[in-house]
């Protein structure tokens, strides 16, 4: 790296820790395109993080995920907490850039300064998330937001990925949607620490609500106590209610000890990282090699497990 880009880069970091939004704005955007001086960055700031309450928001499309997260930003403000929120967007199928739908839904909050709100693009990236944004939690955190909010993008089934970054997770359903239902059976409600019918001013709100404390009783592996609760959007009705809950769950599970939050984050960043820089060696490595392993598997003399040990094992040494 240049003299210029480390020093582009020293700036940038005392600027994004001193809690400057234009720094985290500009420190996002690297990130993203993963070049120059995004490891640098990253690399920086890992003694800053541990600080933000990390809340993620997950469930099917339509069951108002913004609009409550809208209504929770303003309860954490009347109660002096700034928030930054990253809300993971379907990705455009021309540009590649995320669809900024939820940056219009809380709109309101634009002209606060103690409120962030960055639409990232999933850009295909499976389980609700980004790629990158555990990273850009690190980066929230260590510019001293006290709650960093996760949106994923609504796939509705396969949203499990906040559960690995999240010090809190929150699982919207609305009254009378089937995809609650098929949320339920893809495993969506496993990763619940809180549970929230949202749009509780409608008819079948109570039925929902007595749903899926029946599905909390099937959950034998895990006897976590999972709150469900009910609340309305639009006019905040219970949001106040879910906030002490979340405060609740965090100083519970998470604030004491600290064996979730950054370090979960961390494992996952790990494991991420560790799977992709395999993928990138075995795909620099001899082609011969993956040639003949192939070969190997086509003529049944080797099982598919087995390659990918040979491959590995040849790899390390």
């Amino acid at each position: 790296m240049s003299d210029a880009a480390n020093d582009e880069a020293a700036k940038l970091i005392r600027r994004l820790v001193d809690g400057q939004r234009a720094a985290l704005a500009r420190a996002i955007t690297h990130i993203e395109s993963g070049a120059g001086i995004a490891p640098r960055i990253l690399g920086a700031i890992q003694s800053a993080v541990g600080h933000s309450r990390v809340i993620g928001f997950t469930g099917a499309p339509g069951v108002g995920k913004s609009t409550l997260i809208n209504a929770v930003i303003r309860e954490f403000r009347g109660r002096k907490k700034t928030v930054a929120v990253a809300a993971v967007d379907p990705s455009s199928p021309i540009s590649g850039g995320a669809i900024l739908g939820d940056r219009v839904r809380m709109g309101e909050h634009g002209s606060d300064d103690g409120v962030f709100i960055r639409s990232i693009s999933s850009r295909g990236h499976l389980g609700g998330l980004s790629a990158t944004t555990a990273q850009v939690i690190d980066l929230m955190d260590a510019a001293g937001w006290d709650v960093v909010v996760i949106e994923t993008v609504g796939a509705g089934q396969s949203e499990v990925e906040i559960a690995q970054i999240a010090d809190v997770s929150i699982v919207v359903c609305a009254p009378g949607l089937g995809d609650d239902v098929q949320a339920i059976k893809a495993g969506i409600l496993e990763i619940a620490d809180v549970l929230v019918v949202n749009k509780a001013d409608q008819p079948l709100a109570d039925q929902t609500c007595r749903q899926l404390v029946a599905m909390l009783e099937l959950r034998h592996a895990d006897r976590r106590e999972v709150p469900v609760l009910t609340t309305v959007a639009t006019s905040g009705d219970g949001v106040d209610r879910l906030v002490d809950v979340i405060e609740q769950q965090y100083q519970e599970n998470v604030a004491p000890t600290h064996a979730r939050g950054p370090v979960k984050r961390f494992q996952y960043l790990i494991a991420n990282a560790a799977a992709r820089q395999i993928h990138e060696r075995l795909a620099a490595s001899a082609e011969v090699t993956m040639h003949d392993m192939c070969a190997r598997v086509s003529r049944g003399e080797l099982s598919v497990d087995s390659a990918a040990r040979a491959l590995l094992d040849a790899m390390l040494k």
